[in-house]
């Protein structure tokens, strides 16, 4: 069976550009990792503050196979992805 991640970040609307390059960097390391980046979506106008994320794999055990090489990813590490985490937003999991 099938899972899907979604991730929901609460977003410094002072610091949306760094935050977009951080997103932009996801785009290739999830599939790299082994996850189907389904979509990301950004708010586009007003004050709208939160940005949702859709990652899906094909089971548990392969999401659970995912988070290990994305610890240890270079271009993870570079880009300071570790965990789906970043100093301008504040993300949850489900």
């Amino acid at each position: 069976m099938s899972i899907t991640v979604f991730i929901r970040y609460q977003l410094d609307l002072f610091k949306r550009e760094q935050f977009e390059a951080y997103a932009r960097r996801w785009l290739g390391v999830i599939p790299k990792c082994g996850g189907d980046l389904v979509g990301s979506w950004m708010p586009h106008e007003g004050t709208n503050t939160i940005v949702s994320g859709l990652i899906s794999f094909d089971s548990l055990a392969a999401y659970e196979a995912y988070r290990a090489p994305l610890r240890l990813d270079s271009d993870g590490a570079a880009g300071g992805l570790r965990g789906h985490r970043h100093p301008c937003a504040a993300a949850a999991l489900s």
